[in-house]
């Protein structure tokens, strides 16, 4: 994992003492380590609040922020440096580590924790705590708190109650700072490198395995650290299921091929989806549905720039879905009352857009008390619209069934406008086609 410079992980820890207040303390565990099977575990990967703010990407570990506090503003609890347990599982930072290369004021054991922990509370009006992580220490730091709040009638001092910490660190990681674009531009050009792999590859009788093998091996050869989230490789039918994952299946000659896939470049994320032929070329109903996924994809991603609601490329891409689909007699009320009911959800499911960043689904709110959230410049978000034409839809025609289309970039919101990130790989059908002439 490449890591964070210290002066950026210093503004981003600056930048939320600030907003917690001088009279604050708030607590971040590490993500748990979790079990794979019987004693194997999953891979480490750091929660993101937590990498966010430190740096660190070990387990067994607790940031203490305390704003203005003369020893301990910045604390680290960390497992010590242990040379048996080190040679099973890797190198330790350590205390020393914890202080020299992550910048804390103050590194401890996590032993040490109960020892030091709630007399920091104590002496602080607001605590908060990184709820969502690991639900036994979310027992833990109310445990602190009940014993402060019946002590405080005889103290007159510690906390009242217990805040998530949370949505303050989600409020800063919406806006992508310029190293924050730097590992997502990274992570899109590595994740395009796959994608173009795997639009040169497929070929009618090789199977979904094979696709996601290559384009996962792209994403480690390129100095990725793996998906950012499981890949998607759906032929035919499987592209009309969202989160289709079996890959096993066998590409037939009229299939389309819709890939969902993605890179994590130290704990960024691309998230890219494309959709073709099996075969040269898209047949005639496939084009159809393809077209007009494009035409709601491309007004969706005009929308965007400052000042337009999150929710407008939404209401973009389902106006010319709407439409398409009635002049394609696939539907057959009239538009506005498609819409008004929400009568395309039988085919386009889900949303248009979501935050992207550290998660895939990164954090973030969508909306405010007035609405759908403002875009900002420094925002990115993911534009995807699709349609999902299932075998069991009665009331569609059987000639349809069996299509899945979406065509996902990823969109990072301008002063002026917006960029797409992902722009390198083809959407139009004469560049993916062109592709596809090539390879196959």
């Amino acid at each position: 994992m490449p890591g964070v410079d210290a002066a950026v992980l210093a503004e981003r820890r600056r930048r939320l003492s600030a907003a917690l207040g001088p009279d604050a303390i708030a607590v971040f565990p590490a993500a748990p380590e979790r079990t794979r099977s019987n004693d194997v575990e999953y891979r480490y990967r750091p929660q993101s609040d937590f990498y966010y703010l430190t740096g660190f990407a070990e387990p067994g570990a607790v940031c203490v922020l305390q704003p203005g506090h003369p020893q301990y503003e910045y604390a680290l609890f960390v497992r010590p440096r242990d040379r048996e347990r080190e040679t099973w599982t890797g190198r330790r930072a350590g205390i020393e580590g914890a202080l020299t290369e992550f910048g804390a004021n103050a590194a401890f054991p996590i032993e040490d924790l109960e020892k030091h922990l709630p007399g920091w509370i104590a002496a602080r009006q607001n605590f908060s705590c990184a709820l969502a992580v690991d639900d036994d220490f979310a027992r833990r730091a109310l445990g602190w708190v009940q014993h402060h709040r019946a002590a405080r009638q005889r103290s007159g001092s510690g906390p009242t109650g217990l805040l998530d910490a949370g949505p303050l660190v989600h409020e800063l990681r919406l806006f992508k700072q310029p190293e924050e674009l730097a590992a997502m531009r990274r992570a899109v050009a590595i994740s395009a490198e796959a994608h173009l792999a795997a639009m040169r590859a497929a070929r009618p009788g090789g199977w979904e395995y094979e696709i996601e093998a290559l384009i996962e091996y792209t994403f480690r050869r390129h100095g990725a650290s793996g998906p950012a989230y499981p890949s998607i490789v759906a032929a035919g039918a499987n592209a009309t299921i969202l989160h289709y994952t079996s890959n096993d299946r066998q590409l037939g000659g009229e299939d389309l091929l819709l890939i969902d896939a993605g890179a994590e470049y130290d704990c960024y994320c691309a998230d890219i989806t494309r959709t073709f032929p099996a075969s040269r070329r898209f047949a005639g109903r496939q084009r159809d549905i393809y077209t007009l996924v494009l035409e709601a994809q491309r007004a969706a991603i005009a929308v965007v720039r400052p000042g337009a609601r999150f929710d407008a490329p939404h209401h973009a891409a389902v106006r010319v879905l709407v439409d398409g689909l009635v002049a394609l007699r696939i539907l057959a009320d009239p538009p506005e009352e498609i819409i008004a009911k929400e009568l395309y959800k039988s085919v386009y499911m889900h949303r248009t857009s979501h935050w992207l960043g550290m998660d895939v689904h990164d954090v973030g709110l969508y909306t405010q008390a007035d609405g759908a959230r403002v875009l900002e410049a420094g925002m990115v978000l993911t534009i995807e619209p699709g349609l999902y034409i299932a075998d069991f839809l009665d009331d569609i025609a059987p000639e349809w069934h069996g299509i899945g289309v979406r065509i996902e970039d990823d969109v990072l919101v301008t002063a002026d406008g917006h960029e797409v990130l992902t722009a390198a790989v083809p959407t139009s059908i004469d560049a993916i086609e062109a592709i596809r002439a090539e390879s196959a």
